[in-house]
Formats: structure tokens, C-alpha cells, sequence
């Protein structure tokens, strides 16, 4: 389980240009913090995380996208 504290740093340092987003290429990237979040979402790759909680479908990930994520997998504390 994570707090929206932790989620938050996580998110920060996948977002490696910062832009608020965190792209397939920005996962791909990142192995390691990329297989957190995989297993802290329930979800089995970073294409299955864009498919699921992608909600606008532009192809990223933004934190409330990714808080939705965790929240719907009962881990965010």
C-alpha cells in the first residue's frame, strides 16, 4: 500500500520532462518504478495501465489517473 505522498514522488520521478504526464516511453524508461506501479495498480504491463485508467485516451498517464488506478485497487492509503 502507498500514500498519495508517495504516489506522488513516484509519479514525479517517472514524469521525466515533467509535463504533468507520464508517457508509455516515460514507463518503458523506468523498469524498476514502472513495475510499482504495475503491481500497485493490480495491472499486468504499462499497456494494460494506458487501456484501463487512460481516461481522456491521449496516450499518458496523469497523477489523478494514476491515483484512480491505485484507489481502484484498494492500495492507496
Amino acid at each position: 500500500m502507498t500514500t498519495e505522498q508517495e504516489l506522488q514522488s513516484l509519479f514525479n520521478k517517472l514524469d521525466r520532462d515533467q509535463d504533468g504526464k507520464v508517457s508509455i516511453n516515460e514507463l518503458f524508461l523506468s523498469p524498476g518504478l514502472s513495475a510499482i506501479i504495475i503491481s500497485e495498480t493490480n495491472t499486468s504491463s504499462p499497456q494494460e495501465l494506458l487501456v484501463q485508467y487512460d481516461s481522456d485516451k491521449d496516450g499518458s498517464i496523469t497523477f489523478e489517473e494514476l491515483k484512480e488506478a491505485v484507489d481502484k485497487a484498494n492500495n492507496l492509503n
